[in-house]
């Protein structure tokens, strides 16, 4: 099928979603088992707990037991209640990272507390439609010290919902700022993996079934490390530390294979990283080149994650000669044999 497509399912117990394009997989939500770390983009009341000295940090305790690092905490004490919100997932065995710059995210608007305003998002040029939209946001009366951000995805919506999504974000905002309890406690929980998907996905249709749309079958090539682009083969390979990239030439051993393949890798990996959930310091072992074709691939690299969803640092070269990026744990590493 060609265009858009967005595919839900349940796996394991847990609600997910697919985006396909033009009948390929290209992103891939599964909600987090009951086990896993709190969500990214929840918000909790957190109460400090004790300072790390030297790091400009403070751990905090969380419901059920639960700790998070909140780095710079300059003028909090041991005991204090905190509005939280958390910014990835947290690796295995370490606190979970906060931030007291709450957002409450929705599909068409951000609502900022402690960053007053109505601002569109640059990505919308069209005058008209700037006009528009700040029309439709300036009939609330905006709570003191709460701002608003229209998202490019608000370009061309229908009025009313554009509406009824400020009005909902403005109250939760206004009620969570007013809390006033001393317990830890979950106030907004992040969102399942379909919910996420409606709030950051294109419009498409939507339809149920994963195998009856061919997901199933793409999640099965992604329980193995290989990937084969043509004549390149990757090896993706996550360790405890970092995430390891092997890039191979294969059978092709012409003077330019090895900048061929370093091309294949750098246009394939967004996606390859985006299907499996993988984050954190991420290495390339290259295929050998010359170094004067180091900035085309530079450039190939930095177009591909110009589109991706996950913020990533393109971080640069080792005395190596590898390349070395750092993404966000915005997802949880996909399970070997989920389909």
């Amino acid at each position: 099928m060609k265009g858009l497509q967005i595919v839900h399912d349940v796996l394991d117990g847990r609600p997910a979603a697919a985006l396909m394009r033009d009948g390929v997989l290209d992103d891939f939500l599964l909600s987090a088992s009951d086990d896993a770390p709190p969500v990214p983009g929840s918000i909790f009341r957190a109460i400090t707990d004790r300072p790390l000295k030297g790091q400009g940090g403070m751990m905090m305790k969380l419901p059920d037991g639960g700790m998070a690092l909140f780095r710079g905490a300059k003028g909090l004490k041991p005991g204090e209640p905190l509005l939280v919100q958390v910014t990835s997932y947290a690796e295995a065995g370490k606190a979970v990272p906060v931030t007291d710059r709450i957002i409450f995210k929705g599909r068409y608007v951000i609502v900022t507390p402690g960053a007053a305003g109505i601002n569109v998002s640059r990505q919308i040029r069209d005058e008209e439609e700037k006009v528009r939209l700040l029309e439709i946001l300036h009939q609330f009366e905006m709570p003191e010290g709460i701002g608003l951000i229209v998202r490019s995805s608000a370009e061309g919506a229908a009025e009313d919902d554009i509406a009824a999504e400020a009005e909902h974000f403005l109250g939760l905002a206004v009620a969570v700022l007013n809390d006033a309890d001393t317990q830890p406690e979950l106030l907004v929980d992040g969102g399942d993996a379909q919910e996420v998907a409606e709030r950051e996905w294109p419009v498409a249709e939507t339809v149920d079934g994963f195998e009856a749309h061919g997901v199933l079958d793409a999640l099965a090539l992604l329980d193995t490390a290989e990937v084969t682009l043509g004549g390149t083969t990757l090896f993706i390979e996550p360790t405890r530390a970092l995430v390891a990239v092997d890039v191979n030439t294969g059978g092709d051993f012409s003077p330019a294979s090895g900048l061929k393949a370093n091309l294949a890798c750098a246009r394939a990996l967004p996606r390859e990283l985006r299907l499996r959930g993988l984050g954190g310091q991420i290495t390339l072992d290259l295929a050998p080149m010359a170094k004067k074709d180091r900035k085309q691939f530079e450039q190939v690299l930095r177009s591909a994650f110009k589109a991706d969803p996950v913020e990533t640092a393109l971080v640069g070269w080792t005395p190596l000669g590898h390349y070395e990026l750092q993404r966000k744990r915005e997802r949880l590493p996909l399970p070997k044999g989920i389909a």
